[in-house]
């Protein structure tokens, strides 16, 4: 079953949304610097998600996409050691932003914002998990549905949350923001305290780039447990949609913002 005009946001706006993808004003390479102020500025009025201190040195940012297989590597195998070296010791805040290629991230990024801040992480981590199941699907809704269920949604949830077409509206306007100002150009990228790293990151990788950036008097906090996840929120009213758009192709290390030409 496809995703349709009655159960999705999805938009005359999909195919804006993928059209648009790879026009950047902007081209940023591998150790490029962007203006931290602006980074901490996201379009379209949308709140960040941050997991750690907001006190912390050095601040992350990864734009990340669900059905990019190289977000999921990183998500699945760098993620967990990485939070709990960095993120839960204070050293660093992560942020984590959406980066909408297809109807599919729009769709996780949406059940994710529904489930509300406590849970948005760790809906955003089944999916990765859980990534070859639905995003190669013949039938993506019924298995993004399925996943959802087990988060906490209700049919009736897990509809409105489809539907919130103000969602869409300022995650198109931070994908053209990463576009345009940052020049991003694959997924998932990471800008370390403004630097520029693109491709999947080793654990060794991103500690060589935020390691000097820690002051050699700070003193860690101590790792606490993550508290358990938290039931789906109610999500928000419903809007137009339409139907679903095909994932974009994975790239060598980092899954690019349109097809290669």
């Amino acid at each position: 079953m496809k995703f349709t005009r009655r159960d999705t946001l999805i938009l005359a706006a999909a195919a804006s949304a993928l059209s648009l993808c790879g026009v950047a004003t902007a081209n940023a390479a591998e150790g490029d610097v962007v203006d931290q102020a602006k980074l901490m500025a996201p379009a379209g009025g949308m709140t960040d998600h941050m997991q750690g201190s907001d006190t912390a040195p050095v601040t992350v940012i990864e734009y990340a996409s669900p059905t990019c297989p190289h977000c999921a590597t990183f998500a699945n195998t760098v993620k967990p050691d990485f939070v709990a070296a960095y993120v839960n010791t204070g050293k660093v805040r992560l942020i984590t932003r959406p980066f909408v290629r297809n109807v599919l991230d729009a769709a996780v990024f949406m059940l994710a914002e529904a489930a509300g801040p406590t849970n948005y992480d760790n809906v955003l981590a089944t999916y990765f998990k859980t990534q070859n199941d639905w995003a190669a699907s013949e039938a993506p809704r019924d298995k993004i549905l399925e996943i959802a269920k087990q988060l906490g949604f209700t049919q009736e949830t897990f509809d409105a949350a489809l539907t919130n077409q103000a969602l869409f509206t300022g995650m198109e306007a931070m994908r053209d923001q990463a576009l345009n100002d940052f020049g991003l150009q694959g997924t998932p990228t990471f800008y370390v305290n403004g630097k520029t790293l693109t491709g999947d990151k080793t654990l060794e990788q991103l500690a060589a780039e935020i390691d000097p950036l820690v002051p050699a008097d700070f003193v860690p906090t101590e790792p606490t447990a993550a508290a358990p996840a938290a039931p789906a929120a109610t999500p928000a009213a419903p809007a137009a949609t339409d139907t679903m758009a095909p994932a974009a192709p994975a790239a060598e290390t980092a899954t690019p913002v349109a097809p290669a030409q």
